[in-house]
C-alpha cells in the first residue's frame, strides 16, 4: 500500500501572521494611534525644537519683566533722593526719555518761573512738554512755557501758544479755560478791553464751575461798564465799577 505523501510546504511559527502589515502613510485605516505614531516619527525633532523655543522665549520675557521692574524702582528711588537743582539736573541727564525726567524738569521750571528767570523757564517747560506729550502734566507745561514767552516779552509768540492751546479739544478743560483767562488777563492789561471780554467769554464757557471761570467773572468786574455789561451804559446811574488787580 503506498504512503500517502507528505507535507512539506513550510509552516510559520509564529503563528496566525495575517495581522503583520506594516503601517505607514500608505495604510489605507491607521487608527489614532497610528497617526500619532506616525506624526511622531516623522515630526518629533521639530515639535520638540518649536517647544524649547516657546520656553525660551517665556523665560526671556519673564526675566525681562523682572529686569524692568526693578529698573523702574531703581529708577523711582533715584528721582526721589533728587532734592536739589544739580540732583534734578543729574537725574534729568541720566534719564533723558523717562516721564520721571519730565517731571525733574517741570520741577525746575517752576523754580525759574518763581525767580522770574522766564526764559530758563520757557526751556525747562517746553523740554518738560516735550517729555511729558499726551499727559495733563505735558498740558501743563505747555501753558507755562506760554505764560512765560509772555513774561519774557514775547508777546506774538505767547499770546499764539494760548490760543492754540484754547482751540485743542485734546487739552483738559481746566487747562484750556486757564489759557482763555490769561489771554483775557493780558488784554485788560494792554487795554485790549473788547478782546478782554471776549476771552473771559471763553473762560466762562468751557469751564462754567471751574475756578478759572470764577476768576474771568471777577476780571470781567474790573472791565469797563460798557464792555462788561453793554446795558448798563443805557442806565442813567451805572454802579460803580469794583476794580480788581487781574493776575497774570
Amino acid at each position: 500500500m503506498p504512503t500517502p505523501p507528505t507535507n512539506t510546504a513550510p509552516s510559520s511559527s509564529s503563528g496566525d501572521d495575517r495581522n503583520l502589515v506594516p503601517v505607514d502613510e500608505n495604510y489605507i485605516a491607521p487608527s489614532l494611534e497610528d497617526r500619532l505614531a506616525l506624526f511622531w516619527a516623522k515630526h518629533s525633532r521639530t515639535v520638540l525644537a518649536t517647544c524649547a523655543v516657546v520656553l525660551i522665549a517665556i523665560l526671556a520675557k519673564g526675566g525681562y519683566e523682572v529686569f524692568a521692574a526693578q529698573r523702574e524702582k531703581g529708577i523711582a528711588a533715584a528721582y526721589a533722593a533728587a532734592s536739589t537743582d544739580a540732583q534734578l539736573k543729574a537725574f534729568i541727564a541720566d534719564h533723558a526719555t523717562h516721564s520721571l525726567a519730565g517731571i525733574a524738569q517741570l520741577r525746575l521750571a517752576d523754580q525759574a518761573y518763581a525767580a522770574a528767570n522766564y526764559a530758563d523757564a520757557q526751556s525747562g517747560y517746553e523740554k518738560a512738554a516735550g517729555i511729558l506729550t499726551g499727559t495733563i502734566f505735558g498740558q501743563r507745561a505747555r501753558i507755562g512755557a506760554a505764560i512765560a514767552r509772555l513774561q519774557a516779552g514775547k508777546t506774538a509768540e505767547g499770546e499764539a501758544a494760548l490760543r492754540q492751546i484754547v482751540t485743542d479739544l485734546a487739552v483738559i478743560k481746566i487747562i484750556r479755560a486757564e489759557a482763555a483767562y490769561q489771554l483775557a488777563a493780558f488784554a485788560t492789561d494792554a487795554g485790549r478791553t473788547e478782546e478782554a471780554t471776549k476771552w473771559i467769554t471763553q473762560a466762562t464757557a468751557i469751564d462754567p464751575a471751574g475756578q478759572w471761570a470764577q476768576r474771568a467773572l471777577l476780571l470781567r468786574a474790573s472791565q469797563p461798564a460798557a464792555a462788561a455789561d453793554p446795558v448798563a451804559s443805557d442806565k442813567k446811574e451805572a454802579a460803580p465799577a469794583v476794580n480788581f488787580k487781574p493776575s497774570s
